[in-house]
């Protein structure tokens, strides 16, 4: 929103503040600002009559022009084409300085004196949406009245300060300058004056000649009137400085009174030409697949959520939103009916997110004063009659179901001071909601507010909390340390295991990333085996943030993709975060912990020592996870049934007491061309089984023996098979069993492969001798070669 300071000055004084202070009251006042400038910033431009005019005798393009500039008149060279004799414009006297940077300096052009500038609105850095065509081209021609010497910037208003608001999206009220009066007024304490707006009405009524029928609960307000004979014609001068002060361009005397209004008082209008329209005003849910041509010349197909304006054969307008071409007021329109009303701030911004944002959906969207309607309304005629010889309607053509009585709050002085830290007054709260225009009756230190409906954002005990506090000023809190009694803190048990599990995988050397809960299409059901339905967004931003996930693989491989195309060699990466499905009616959104990682490993975070990602550095994260939950000996792996988006050969399930929990292993070659390597767990799964007390036993006193032993065995026959036999034939002797290193090559059959163990013997009451050793690894060796049909690798 942006803010002019004359444009402010008619309804709260601020021409003698100075209006950067007053962008920074604001924003302690919670209305942030972007930035403080003038609308020119050009400086030294006086009005200059020009009193000779002549051709340059050696160029086409230039005139020689003897220019009064009130002390003195000087010579200067313009090539304008619509330079003439007669003419007052803005010069650039010697030394002047332009928005752009330059300085006018006395200069010398085809061999003559040129003393000065005669300035186009492009060099006074106007933009050109605000420009005549005649102003695009030359240089811009002041009215004939416009005093000979006096400051050009300021007798066209340029030296007018603008603030350029960012409003947050509950104060709607801020959205009009008489809301940013009352704002500002009660910083400075400083009353709010409204504007004339009462027309004078002829006999006519405008309910005699017109009905209304509203057919639908999405417009609480429907107003009009009728005002005849306008005049179309140029706006004055000062209205079309205002409006472009306010970013919007001037268009002429009708419809920039229509947007005036609007900037005004925040209510949007619009204005049909009324012999088009007919008799008869509809409002009413568009059909579906209705057409509408609207003000831009499109031809738009309507959906049963646009509100629209219809005559008796037609829709003419989409309500809130853009008028029709239909009854578009043009040069030759002498009769207008005006229409002030309110919308359904949710079927608006449907209807303006398909079609377009304007300032007048961006206001019903953010809602709309009841009170102001009929004031808005009064204030356009008015307008109209002054400035475009119109005659205005007696009456006003009327639906209204609201309610214009102000919002009544009570509240305790003791609740004021309690959420704010401060020791006010009641003087001070009552002062303070004075100054907002709210009324106050207070007894025994209990307030009874009544809030106006301008403050659609003013509706619980805490937004009155926050007025007062806002406007007394936050600066004022004293600071003091808060007396609380001390508690222990207390995590639920899903909580503690995501936070155990996250400080136990960066110490393993992994890092945290938070990535989109919302993927695309072809991600929402990749790496589970989840075949429940989607949840899917039905008004996403984009196609790509429209299922929310299923797995956070998807998301983590993004994050890969971003860091490789960075140069970036090695990633480990890990996430905790909710996956969403929806099953038997009911939505489920369930934890989850995944990884991912590739390059170069360290195997010994403290001695950096370095190892290639692989299967079995992803099986030992798992592992140690597994371990330090407290699950040793309670876990297993399964290769069957996992997403088809893994690795076949180089992926497992994980299983907690025969229960899978989640998946890890390669990323399909389809999939990914790298080799990436990712796990998923699932957190309420891992936390339904119960942990028991954790035992320790004192490390062995006696020496271990280690025994190192390959097989060579079928290529379908797993690891962990083999491992399952040494275990169950070693007992308790067998304290670890590692696999070292797996082989394929010539020394093996084509569909063998060797797989090498070391393990280790211990006893935790005496020292083994090898002849106990040799005996039972002896017997392991024997079981896994007539079980698993192995033999043992002597090379």
């Amino acid at each position: 929103m942006r803010v002019s300071k004359s444009f402010l000055n008619d309804y709260v004084k601020v021409d003698d503040l100075n209006f950067h202070e007053v962008a920074n009251k604001m924003v302690l006042a919670g209305n942030e600002y972007e930035s403080v400038e003038k609308v020119s910033e050009a400086t030294g431009i006086v009005v200059g009559h020009v009193l000779e005019c002549e051709m340059h005798p050696e160029s086409k393009k230039l005139h020689i022009c003897k220019v009064d500039l009130g002390d003195e008149v000087v010579q200067i060279l313009c090539g304008a084409p619509n330079m003439r004799q007669g003419i007052k414009v803005p010069v650039a006297k010697i030394g002047a300085k332009l928005p752009n940077g330059i300085e006018i300096k006395k200069a010398k052009l085809a061999g003559m004196d040129s003393n000065g500038m005669c300035c186009s609105l492009e060099e006074l850095g106007i933009e050109s949406k605000y420009m005549s065509e005649e102003d695009k081209t030359g240089i811009h021609v002041l009215p004939d009245d416009a005093p000979v010497g006096e400051d050009a910037i300021h007798y066209m208003g340029y030296d007018d300060e603008v603030i350029d608001f960012e409003l947050t999206a509950n104060r709607g009220d801020l959205l009009s300058i008489l809301g940013m009066a009352h704002e500002v007024g009660a910083i400075y304490n400083r009353p709010v004056t409204y504007p004339e707006n009462t027309p004078k009405v002829l006999k006519d009524n405008v309910n005699d000649c017109m009905t209304i029928d509203v057919q639908t609960e999405n417009c609480p307000i429907y107003l009009g009137k009728i005002v005849k004979d306008v005049v179309i014609k140029d706006s004055p001068e000062w209205m079309k400085e205002r409006l472009m002060a306010s970013g919007i361009r001037s268009i002429n005397n009708v419809v920039d009174i229509s947007n005036y209004v609007m900037l005004e008082y925040g209510q949007p209008l619009h204005f049909f030409d009324k012999d088009r329209l007919g008799d008869k005003v509809i409002v009413r849910m568009a059909h579906e697949d209705e057409s509408l041509k609207t003000l831009d010349g499109q031809e738009r197909t309507l959906k049963t959520s646009d509100i629209v304006i219809a005559n008796e054969k037609e829709a003419v307008a989409l309500a809130g939103v853009m008028g029709g071409l239909s009854t578009e007021v043009e040069m030759d329109t002498k009769n207008i009916f005006i229409e002030a009303a309110i919308f359904e701030p949710i079927h608006i911004r449907y209807t303006a997110k398909t079609i377009l944002r304007s300032e007048a959906s961006s206001r019903y969207e953010k809602g709309i004063d009841p009170n102001r309607c009929k004031e808005a309304l009064n204030r356009a005629c008015y307008l109209l009659e002054k400035y475009a010889d119109g005659k205005v309607y007696d009456g006003i053509l009327t639906h209204d179901t609201t309610s214009k009585e102000d919002k009544e709050i009570d509240i305790t002085l003791e609740k004021i001071n309690a959420v704010l830290g401060m020791t006010l007054t009641k003087e001070n709260v009552i002062d303070v909601l004075t100054r907002l225009g709210f009324k106050v009756q207070e007894e025994n230190e209990t307030f009874k507010v009544f809030v106006p409906t301008r403050r659609l954002d003013v509706n619980i005990k805490e937004d009155l909390i926050e007025e007062v506090g806002r406007i007394y000023g936050y600066e004022h809190v004293v600071g003091k340390l808060p007396v609380l009694e001390s508690k222990e803190g207390s995590y639920s048990k899903k909580e503690l295991l995501t936070k155990e599990l996250r400080h136990r995988l960066q110490g393993l050397g992994l890092t945290e990333v938070i990535t989109y809960s919302l993927v695309k299409k072809e991600d929402a059901n990749k790496y589970t085996n989840y075949q429940n339905e989607d949840i899917v967004l039905l008004d996403p931003l984009t196609e790509d943030r429209k299922y929310l996930r299923k797995s956070l693989i998807p998301s983590l491989l993004n994050v890969w993709e971003y860091n490789i195309s960075r140069n970036q060699k090695n990633v480990a990466i890990y996430e905790s975060g909710n996956i969403y499905y929806k099953e038997n009616e009911e939505y489920v959104e369930k934890p989850m912990i995944s990884g991912l990682l590739y390059g170069i490993g360290t195997n010994n975070l403290w001695q950096q020592e370095k190892i290639v990602v692989d299967f079995y550095y992803v099986k030992g994260i798992i592992e140690n996870i597994m371990k330090y939950l407290g699950l040793n000996n309670r876990y297993s792996f399964d290769t069957n049934n996992l997403p088809k988006e893994f690795h076949p050969g180089r992926s497992c399930a994980l299983l907690i007491d025969r229960e899978v929990v989640g998946y890890f292993g390669q990323v399909h070659p389809t999939e990914c061309k790298k080799e990436v390597y990712v796990f998923e767990l699932d957190l309420l799964k891992i936390m339904s089984h119960k942990v028991r007390m954790v035992k320790y036993k004192e490390v062995s006193k006696y020496p271990a023996i280690h025994k190192d032993v390959a097989f060579i065995v079928d290529k379908q026959v797993t690891s962990k098979a083999v491992m399952d036999i040494l275990k169950h034939t070693g007992g308790r002797m067998v304290t670890n069993i590692d696999v070292f290193d797996v082989y394929t090559g010539e020394n093996v059959g084509a569909n063998e492969k060797s797989i090498a163990y070391s393990i280790t013997f211990e006893d935790a009451t005496k020292t083994l001798t090898d002849e106990e050793v040799m005996k039972v690894f002896n017997k392991m060796i024997t079981e896994v070669e007539s079980k698993l049909n192995a033999k043992v690798r002597d090379k």
